[in-house]
């Protein structure tokens, strides 16, 4: 793990450990990916609860419970299924936050969707905040990029908490 990945993901620790938060992981295109970053350093059992990876339609409503109606209104790719995924994984898991993942990270065009486009959504009591990313690079660097820019929107949102 590189040093800047180390650093967030010990910042995330840090912060959750000191709040005594619990978090837990709905993700999609980045594939566990942000559940192992989470996980390198030692620790992250006192307050990483759970991470699921939901990548295809079927599971994103058998195991997330996200609506049928949310996937035939915007589609698997939108801000609208990352909200639901985020705030449906936070009530399966009973954690303070969640972070949810979906996009298209190529090499094709998904749902009309270009490659790139990824949308990030972390989840809490009061609400789904979303960001969307548009990557350019390969699908491998496109998968790093987004789990990093998840941590960081994690961060972002639970500091903004005093």
């Amino acid at each position: 793990m590189n040093k800047e990945i180390l650093k967030i993901s010990q910042k995330v620790h840090k912060i959750f450990k000191k709040k005594n938060l619990k978090l837990s992981v709905a993700e999609s295109c980045t594939g566990g990916l942000i559940s192992h970053y989470i996980t390198t350093p030692p620790g992250a059992s006192g307050f990483f609860e759970a991470g699921v990876v939901t990548y295809s339609i079927a599971s994103k409503k058998k195991i997330l419970k996200i609506s049928p109606k949310t996937i035939s209104l915007h589609g698997a790719v939108s801000k609208e299924t990352a909200k639901e995924m985020a705030q449906k994984m936070r009530l399966l898991t009973r954690t303070d936050y969640t972070i949810s993942t979906t996009g298209n990270l190529g090499p094709d065009i998904l749902e009309g969707k270009a490659k790139g486009l990824v949308y990030i959504a972390v989840g809490s009591k009061k609400q789904a905040l979303c960001k969307k990313l548009i990557l350019k690079n390969s699908r491998e660097k496109n998968k790093e990029t987004a789990s990093i820019e998840a941590l960081k929107f994690l961060i972002e949102v639970v500091e903004k908490i005093r």
